[in-house]
């Protein structure tokens, strides 16, 4: 059901991130072309070569390169992705989205984006409970994106609750489901 589709995954700067390697790797290994867009901070938790390994395409991290100037187009990755997943998605991108601040390719290209939006939210709980982040997610929700459960279990903390990310394979059941409803409603 993947076959052909263009996925676009952004990372976040989060320790769910090593968990996006396995969606790559799962969404690669049933056809679909996979780029990927990571935060400054993502790169402390995975490294841009292993996501450019697994998924076969370069790593965009910023808006231009610096070695050679060429140009990480927000509105091209916007306009070509079929489906655009943030996973893990932290507080502060989750901020970010619902209020437009567009301080970072991530965040620039959700807002060029035209396809369906999946994001896979992952951090404390706590944190996922505050009224700053619940009235947050409401936002992007309302926005039509498509908010993944944050899953109750042990998290990084050692504090047990909500607020892990989904588990890749779950993430990818998700989208290929999407893809299935999408292709039986076409005409």
């Amino acid at each position: 059901m993947l076959k052909g589709k263009r996925i676009l995954i952004g990372v976040t700067g989060g320790i769910a991130a090593y968990k996006t390697a396995t969606i790559i790797r799962l969404l690669v290994k049933e056809g679909a072309e996979v780029k990927v867009i990571m935060t400054e901070h993502a790169k402390a938790f995975i490294t841009p070569l292993t996501m450019a390994t697994l998924s076969k395409n370069p790593v965009l991290t910023e808006f231009f390169s610096p070695e050679n100037g060429s140009w990480n187009s927000h509105i091209e990755l916007g306009t070509w992705a079929d489906l655009f997943l943030i996973a893990p998605a932290t507080a502060n991108t989750i901020a970010k989205m619902a209020n437009g601040v567009a301080d970072n390719l991530l965040i620039t290209t959700y807002l060029s984006a035209r396809c369906k939006v999946f994001i896979a939210p992952s951090m404390d709980v706590d944190m996922l409970s505050h009224e700053a982040t619940v009235r947050n997610l409401g936002i992007l929700k309302s926005y039509g994106n498509h908010i993944l459960d944050a899953p109750s279990g042990e998290l990084a903390s050692g504090l047990t609750g909500k607020g892990r990310m989904s588990e890749p394979e779950d993430i990818v059941k998700v989208i290929s489901d999407y893809f299935s409803k999408k292709k039986t409603i076409s005409p």
